[in-house]
């Protein structure tokens, strides 16, 4: 089963990447990320005090929506082909297939988005300890963000309009990890990051099994 489960790992990272289920793969993300970042200093002004004060905030945000953009390519186009039942008749449990797409889903973007908020904070006008705590604060809570994306993505997969709700739902589960997050920036500590981290442990721990189960259900 391990080797199958790698098998499937490669392919989805490799469909994400390269958005060969019908998006536009990690570029798009990193894009949308990017922009976020050049266009707020014009909706609030150039005041470098105001933008250090709130850079570190935007970037989650921005971090958040460009995390939740490939939620229709995540688990719907391989529901629509079978796989999952196909899988489950090879004796491979729905929970480590939400499982690896966790994985999967996290290396297609935390990475990158890590490396594009560089250039966004200094766009921003943040300094080199803003940036250090927003970097492990996105390391740390990236992987939260990953695991309610798939989870959100396997209980909206079938439903009428289920993109668009599932955005309405990642929204607020997210919501802890943006305000610890964004918190930490504010305290300047290490504490924030660390209950980050905690809550993302907790929604990666908790995704297999609701995904699983939402999978079953819909079947």
């Amino acid at each position: 089963m391990i080797r199958a489960l790698w098998a499937i790992l490669w392919r989805d990272l490799r469909l994400l990447l390269l958005g060969s289920a019908g998006g536009g793969g990690v570029v798009l993300p990193i894009l949308f990320f990017l922009a976020v970042a050049i266009i707020f200093p014009f909706a609030v002004g150039p005041d470098p005090v105001l933008l250090a004060r709130v850079g570190g905030g935007v970037i989650w945000l921005a971090a958040l929506l460009a995390a939740i953009l490939p939620l229709d390519r995540l688990i719907e186009p391989d529901r629509e082909l079978g796989l999952f039942d196909q899988w489950a008749l090879r004796g491979i449990a729905e929970e480590w297939i939400i499982a690896v797409r966790v994985l999967a889903h996290w290396l297609s973007f935390a990475p990158a988005l890590m490396l594009a908020a560089l250039p966004a904070a200094a766009l921003l006008g943040l300094d080199g300890r803003v940036i250090a705590i927003v970097e492990l604060g996105l390391l740390a809570g990236t992987p939260g963000l990953a695991a309610v994306g798939v989870m959100v993505a396997a209980i909206t997969a079938g439903l009428k309009g289920g993109a668009a709700l599932a955005g309405l739902l990642v929204i607020p589960l997210c919501v802890p990890i943006l305000i610890f997050g964004a918190g930490a920036l504010s305290i300047g500590g290490t504490s924030g990051i660390a209950l980050t981290g905690a809550v993302s442990l907790v929604l990666v721990a908790l995704a297999p099994f609701a995904g699983a189960a939402a999978l079953r259900a819909g079947r």
